[in-house]
């Protein structure tokens, strides 16, 4: 009768949130709240909490003295007093009952009494049960509640279960109930009667243990984090141990055998200093032994042995079969109800990835043969019973079935980047079938209209576009990004190339392109938030609009980050900003700026002129540094534009080519990006 490890954190946390909520609520402060869990115990611990509630004087203003009297006592009745306890006075519209309501204030025991068995009846479990006869719903059988405050029990029944200030110990080592009169007493009873009450002492305990008995076998702790958070939910006195399987086992896959430890059993691998997974595991147990835990480990390592034995019946059967043969069973297998079959996609990625395989440069051969087997191993049994090694598993069954190198990496590596610290293929026909993988799915999923909304993106297609952005920019692809999209689209709707079906080219540009386009700048702000890139840098770059080479566009934004840390970047976009404030409201300034008559408006007008021409060859070649340091060239003519003319002269012709002279400077920044979609 164990609260479930996944739950444990989360419900400590909803403890201290529900009790410090009621606890403002009634007016009463304290210090600091802090909640634990174990295995088989919730607590909350109050600190400098009021000893009552302070005393509350209510004034309520009620109908008019001359009210009808079915009104006053109404009003009488919901204020909870009586005629003559009622203030007559005056104001401007007239005579106005007021009821002036004293409330004492209660002893703060009364009032967690009142509202503690409501929490605990109505506690958000995920899932809950009901046991016996009774009514409470809870995550598992509640044996008992402590319930302190200043010493003194705050007495409450819920359910036949009475409050107290007593507790047990471990189930085993100590099950005998023992009173206690405060927290300090709580913790050295617990730690007397084997309960280590803080997750994060047995935490430390855990993780020091397995990596010393590791370090005395001359092996090393696979490290996983996610498995030793649960596994300290399991024991409230851990006892770390070492077992031991059959060395014939490691002929499978390690990934399969250390995937079958942990889902199944909760063990910790071992590798020795290459890498490699060696025959030994470590777990976690709840009990102490006088044989040093032999028959733990024993009974253990009987389980494993089972559990290892299915894993590798799962592989050799799996080796009889060879992953074209596997083919035909995708076609059963429904991807989406809109989107068809995983054997209809799997035709779509062969030829998206040999399209993609092209325009990189990668074995055009070998990418649609890895795109035609990279979803067999979902039909194998090995990933029936283990889901987070497909891919991987295909991997081995391609190298057993003598597939080329590059073929079998890249079935492994065709979901990769799967997150921001997973490795990136860099092999370009992994990155081929990878990257068709994404923008496949993403295509497909924004054809359908089912894109992220808010915090819900069920197909994680924000993590497909950040996918594909590594893959382009870690690898420096030189790609039009929406060349491919509209390919895999036409793929989809089998649309042939070059050729309008049904507005399809409409279609594409109005609702798709843009969305995803719009999709692909989220998420390269969210890529570049980390490295410290503004997002109004990428938004100024994106906005120039038909930018799809996100290398190229990524140079843009770096060379834009380092202009506008300078000076001279500086005052040139604020020099900007004042041009685009006066053009704001002019809506009639269409046609060439001349020189002008002033020699302020003749360098300007020469210096444009110049700089146009300069920063548009310098963004042909590609290099945004230069056209950056074009544009800082003009800096003198504009200040002194803005120092000696006028703009809104007198003269309307004057006045009309000085504003054409604004948009100019407006227009020639814009070159190199919309400067108006930057902060400052």
């Amino acid at each position: 009768e164990e609260i479930p490890a996944r739950m444990q954190a989360k419900a400590a946390s909803d403890l201290k949130r529900l009790v410090t909520d009621k606890l403002k609520g009634a007016g009463l402060n304290f210090d600091q709240a802090d909640s634990t869990v174990t295995t088989r115990r919730l607590c909350l611990h109050i600190t400098g909490l009021d000893s009552e509630q302070p005393d509350v004087s209510e004034e309520r203003r009620g109908p008019r003295a001359d009210a009808p009297e079915r009104a006053i006592e109404g009003f009488l009745k919901g204020a909870g007093v009586t005629r003559d306890q009622v203030e007559i006075r005056e104001e401007k519209k007239g005579t106005f009952l007021y009821a002036i309501i004293e409330r004492k204030g209660h002893k703060t025991s009364d009032v967690l009494a009142e509202f503690l068995p409501e929490i605990i009846r109505n506690f958000p479990w995920p899932k809950s049960q009901r046991w016996g006869d009774k009514a409470l719903r809870w995550v598992r059988p509640l044996h008992s509640i402590l319930c302190l405050f200043d010493g003194e029990i705050v007495g409450f029944d819920l359910e036949g279960l009475r409050a107290g200030n007593q507790t047990q110990g471990h189930r085993f080592f100590a099950p005998e109930p023992f009173a206690i009169s405060s927290f300090a007493d709580y913790q050295a009873g617990l730690k007397a009667a084997y309960v280590i009450l803080d997750p994060a002492e047995r935490k430390d305990l855990i993780h020091a243990a397995a990596k010393k008995l590791a370090q005395e076998a001359g092996l090393n702790l696979m490290e996983d984090e996610g498995l030793l958070d649960e596994v300290v939910g399991l024991a409230e006195y851990p006892v770390v141990l070492m077992g031991e399987f059959d060395a014939a086992f490691l002929d499978v896959p390690q990934e399969a055998l250390t995937s079958a430890m942990k889902k199944h059993q909760k063990y910790f691998s071992l590798v020795d200093g290459q890498g490699k997974l060696a025959n030994k595991f470590i777990f976690v147990s709840n009990m102490k032994t006088n044989d040093q835990g032999a028959k733990i480990i024993d009974g253990n390592e009987r389980v494993l042995r089972a559990r290892l034995a299915d894993t590798k019946f799962f592989w050799d059967q799996d080796l009889k079969i060879t992953l074209e043969d596997r083919l035909p069973a995708l076609d059963n297998i429904v991807f989406h109800a809109k989107l068809g079959t995983v054997g209809e996609r799997v035709k779509r990625l062969v030829e998206l990835s040999g399209y993609i395989a092209e325009q990189i440069g990668a074995d055009v051969k070998q990418a649609k043969r890895a795109a035609l087997l990279c979803k067999a191993d979902l039909v194998s049994g090995m990933v029936g019973e283990f889901a987070d090694l497909q891919g991987l598993m295909g991997k081995y069954y391609a190298e057993k079935q003598g597939e080329p190198a590059a073929v079998a990496n890249a079935i492994a590596e065709h979901y990769s980047p799967k997150g921001p610290n997973d490795k990136c293929p860099s092999d370009l026909v992994s990155v081929s079938v990878a990257l068709a993988e994404k923008i496949n799915t993403l295509a497909g999923f924004f054809r359908i209209n089912e894109k992220p909304t808010g915090s819900k993106d069920p197909f994680a297609l924000r993590r497909m576009a950040l996918g594909a952005i590594r893959l382009i920019v870690e690898n420096n692809l030189r790609i039009n990004l929406f060349e491919f999209v509209e390919k895999s689209h036409r793929d989809s709707l089998n649309i042939p190339e070059k050729k309008d079906i049904d507005g399809f080219t409409a279609l594409f540009a109005k609702r798709i392109k843009e969305d995803i386009l719009a999709f692909f700048e989220d998420r390269l702000k969210v890529h570049l938030k980390e490295q410290g890139v503004r997002h109004d840098l990428i938004t100024a770059v994106f906005s120039l609009g038909g930018e799809d080479d996100l290398v190229r566009l990524l140079a843009r934004v770096d060379a834009l980050q380092n202009f506008l840390s300078t000076d001279e970047g500086v005052n040139l976009l604020a020099g900007y900003k004042r041009a685009a404030n006066i053009l704001k409201k002019e809506t009639e300034i269409s046609g060439e700026p001349t020189a002008g008559t002033l020699a302020e408006e003749k360098n300007l007008f020469e210096r444009l002129s110049k700089v146009y021409a300069a920063a548009d060859k310098a963004i042909a070649d590609e290099k945004f540094e230069d056209a950056m340091s074009e544009l800082a060239t003009l800096r003198p003519a504009i200040d002194a534009f803005f120092d000696k003319v006028t703009v809104n002269s007198d003269d309307k012709a004057e006045r009309l080519n000085r504003l054409r002279l604004l948009a100019r400077i407006r227009d020639t920044m814009n070159r190199v990006a919309d400067f108006s979609k930057i902060e400052g």
